[in-house]
């Protein structure tokens, strides 16, 4: 597994990540906690020394699995996690010293730790960036050893570029993905002149960029791709990155004409990712042993070529730019 520099923190982090989400159950269709443990630990086998996690993912059952892999298993390991989302609803007013510290001490609970490695906001409205305050808190938790360091996870380019004016965010967390371009372009500069880490999330857009959807697929009502491709519970953009499902459809059949012998479409399109240096880490979801061994061996993949990265450009500039390049 190759490792890439986090930013400013000094860490050499596993370039393919795992993604927490799905092991948590909630909005994924439920998940089986001995098979998520087997999981976590075959990341581990795998080289990957970075895990993204939220409160929220599971009520905390997330957290607590990735715990109660730091018991079973001795390599040293990172930890993201996130803050936020908690909140009955989402307003600026939420982001109190009282709700942060709250939300912190969970996450400490959870993850059997006395400091967190990185702690995210959780994509919160775009006024809290605009708010000096909210960040002079997460300093203060920094000094008083409850945290590390800190980051934040954004739904919007503008969240990202007006977050890392702040000179202690460390990191940003943000879509990107084959089929969610924007953030390449000014943000990814912007990100290096500053020495930012950049976590690409949702990097297979909810499974659609595995290619193993069809339009007969059926999703379990409480997984989100059933529920929120219309930005029913959380911002649409999170569900196969705001792309129409049947669009997405005829786009990755595009696609899979440009994937290498021997590789799948969802290794593929994580390493199309790798292909960014401002990429820090990429972060897949993965609730079963043998997904988490194959994305780890798309960091194996040669790097791909200009007439490849072009056509994947032309892609979405002729299918999905319409539909998400100016929203997010």
């Amino acid at each position: 597994m190759n490792t890439r520099t986090f930013g400013r923190t000094g860490w050499q982090v596993s370039e393919i990540g795992f993604g927490a989400w799905g092991i948590g159950g909630g909005q994924w269709g439920g998940a089986d906690e001995a098979e998520s443990m087997r999981t976590l630990h075959a990341a581990l086998d795998a080289g990957i020394n970075f895990f993204d996690t939220a409160d929220v993912y599971g009520d905390g059952l997330s957290e607590r699995l990735i715990a109660r892999l730091r018991r079973e298993r001795t390599e040293p390991f990172y930890v993201a996690t996130k803050a936020g989302r908690r909140l009955p609803s989402q307003t600026v007013a939420g982001y109190s010293r009282e709700n942060l510290t709250a939300f912190v001490d969970r996450s400490l609970q959870n993850l059997a730790v006395e400091r967190l490695d990185l702690l995210q906001l959780h994509c919160p409205p775009t006024d809290v960036y605009y708010r000096p305050e909210v960040f002079g808190i997460l300093d203060d938790l920094v000094a008083a050893g409850k945290i590390r360091f800190y980051g934040v996870s954004v739904e919007k380019v503008e969240e990202a570029l007006k977050a890392i004016e702040y000179p202690r965010v460390q990191s940003v967390q943000i879509i990107f993905n084959a089929f969610r371009l924007r953030p390449s372009e000014l943000f990814f500069e912007q990100a290096k002149r500053r020495n930012v880490a950049v976590i690409a999330r949702v990097p297979l857009a909810s499974g659609l960029l595995s290619g193993r959807f069809t339009r007969l697929t059926e999703f379990p009502a409480d997984d989100h791709r059933a529920f929120n491709r219309e930005g029913a519970m959380f911002d649409r953009g999170e569900t196969f990155s705001g792309v129409d499902y049947d669009t997405g459809l005829e786009a990755v059949e595009r696609l899979k004409a440009l994937v290498p012998p021997g590789a799948t479409l969802a290794q593929f399109a994580l390493r199309w990712i790798l292909s960014f240096e401002a990429v820090s880490c990429v972060i897949p979801g993965a609730r079963r042993p043998e997904q988490v061994r194959a994305n780890a061996r798309a960091a194996d993949l040669p790097p791909l070529d200009a007439h490849t990265l072009a056509a994947v450009q032309e892609i979405y500039d002729a299918a999905i730019r319409p539909l998400v390049h100016q929203r997010w």
